[in-house]
């Protein structure tokens, strides 16, 4: 019988990929895998199961975490395909584009200026007047950058800073390859590849080993299901239930295709591309080589077939006829979250935690998040383990159901009724009772940061703001004058801003450009 006191030497991982890499790093690194004293850490992957590798967006919180593990910038990017991204550009998800004319806007990076007065207000009545021009471009210069075309650092910038933020396109493939030679070469990460053919149990209902076929019982202290949407030892073994959020996120499938560059000078959007489609969006990623898209979806309002041809004929805008030569891969999507994240002596991340559809590049901000955050709340015996599983299952089901709220904002807020899929998001029954309390508020007063208390929140002030009002939300701007005086400082500061947009557009390098320097000489080392 195993004592509560006893202390954790040794944490397994199983499965591999973004999510098991990014984890294993993060533990490794944290918990000194690499010195004498420190908690060994192992990761077992199968050479059978591929990967997904369609999570090829990012968010500026990975930079700290690349930083964070000691890994170059120049490497990485030379690496795994990467390009800079400063934004989600959302096209058509306003209105379908037979309507009057085409919709977008950009949720950018760079936090909307608040520094000297907070412009929200003062927009929000130039609106009201019929002056105002688009929220993103009265409050950040990313915008400007993003519509023309320029990446958002220059060579002179070190690695990891910039002219604005950023975060990447990348190849989620190669960017797994290059944890794992990093974690095993620099960090002290124990490699298996083997298949998993049991899970065994101790006495109290702890997992106590796994059985590989390449290298028997693998017994350890801590376990890491990072196994994908199979869930083999939290799911499985361990009987935590999954909680279906079919009925909020109706999309359920996605068709992944990679379509080439016409040409070499092809330029490279800093943006992921999402545009509304008939019953779903389709994504569109550049990497050095190729661009990532791919067609998300609900089988419920539209066939597989029906899907394809939306986007063959995506396709088709930029390659003509040899669009229909391209492979074209489904990808089933079980949205949710497993009821426990972390149950016994094993958590989930990844997949095998929760899913919802890509749109934000949420799926590898919470597994990176959820991985910093057990590297850094790590329980050091058993006793430990009870009050800390509680706390990152409350902390944990808060984020996802923040990311759920967030993703559903956008559906929300659309006027497309082209499709029965668009109406039935806009039910009442679909749209947690969270997100309409939040915009019941903000009919009457824009949202302010005392809106969102944790400061675990994957999605903010910033994130909400850009949505809304790239949508048109309409906040009433009734009694603002009294509360709101300062319109002429206001207007120096819009102006002020529009005006360093314009200069900057003389100064950065195009996004291609940018990469091309990088791969040739490199960035200043930190």
């Amino acid at each position: 019988m195993k004592n509560d006191s006893d202390s954790i030497r040794h944490a397994l991982i199983v499965g591999g990929g973004t999510a098991g890499w990014l984890t294993a790093c993060h533990l490794a690194k944290t918990l000194r895998a690499n010195s004498a004293d420190g908690i060994k850490i192992t990761l077992i992957e199968s050479e059978d199961i591929p990967t997904i590798g369609v999570g090829e967006g990012t968010v500026p919180a990975i930079r700290d975490s690349l930083r964070s593990l000691g890994i170059s910038e120049t490497e990485f990017i030379r690496e795994c395909d990467v390009t800079f991204k400063q934004s989600i550009k959302f096209v058509d998800w306003l209105r379908a584009p037979s309507e009057k004319k085409s919709h977008s806007y950009h949720h950018v990076f760079d936090y909307a200026q608040r520094q000297h007065l907070e412009l929200t207000p003062y927009w929000l009545m130039n609106k009201a007047q019929g002056h105002s021009g688009s929220y993103v471009d009265a409050v950040s210069i990313q915008g400007v950058l993003c519509d023309a075309g320029l990446g958002p650092k220059n060579m002179t910038h070190p690695e990891y800073e910039g002219s604005a933020s950023y975060a990447y396109h990348l190849d989620a493939i190669k960017f797994a390859l290059l944890l794992a030679r990093h974690g095993t070469e620099k960090l002290g990460v124990t490699h298996l590849k083997a298949n998993v053919s049991d899970i065994l149990l101790d006495e109290t209902g702890d997992i106590r080993a796994i059985v590989s076929d390449k290298h028997g019982v693998i017994e350890a202290d801590f376990f890491v299901d990072c196994s994908g949407f199979s869930s083999l030892l939290l799911g499985k073994k361990l009987g935590v239930e999954f909680v279906s959020k079919q009925d909020v996120l109706l999309a359920d499938t996605a068709l992944a295709m990679q379509i080439p560059y016409a040409s070499d000078s092809d330029p490279i959007p800093s943006y992921t591309l999402s545009t509304a489609q008939e019953a779903g969006w389709i994504w569109d990623i550049g990497l050095t080589t190729r661009r990532g898209t791919g067609y998300v979806y609900s089988s419920k309002y539209t066939s597989d077939e029906r899907a394809e041809t939306v986007l063959r004929d995506y396709a088709a805008r930029s390659l003509g006829d040899k669009a229909g030569d391209l492979n074209c891969r489904k990808i089933p999507m079980n949205v949710g979250y497993r009821e426990k994240f972390w149950h016994r002596n094993c958590v989930a991340v990844g997949l095998a935690q929760g899913f919802v559809e890509p749109l934000e590049a949420t799926g590898l901000l919470v597994y990176d998040a959820a991985a910093r955050s057990l590297a850094a709340q790590f329980p050091m015996s058993r006793g430990a383990m009870p009050a800390l599983a509680e706390q990152f299952n409350r902390r944990l089901r808060s984020v996802w159901d923040g990311v759920i709220d967030f993703i559903k904002l956008h559906y929300y807020l659309s006027a497309r009724d082209d499709n029965e899929f668009w109406l039935a998001n806009r039910s009442l029954n679909s749209v947690p009772e969270s997100l309409l309390k939040k915009l019941e508020l903000w009919k009457h007063q824009a949202p302010s940061d005392y809106d969102f208390s944790s400061r675990l929140d994957i999605f903010n002030l910033d994130n909400y703001l850009y949505v809304l009002y790239g949508m048109d939300f309409d906040t009433s701007v009734d009694n603002f004058s009294a509360r709101f005086p300062e319109r002429e400082k206001a207007q120096r500061i819009i102006q002020s801003i529009q005006g360093h947009a314009q200069k900057m557009k003389t100064s950065q390098l195009s996004n291609r450009e940018l990469i091309a320097r990088i791969h040739r000489y490199g960035l200043q080392n930190i």
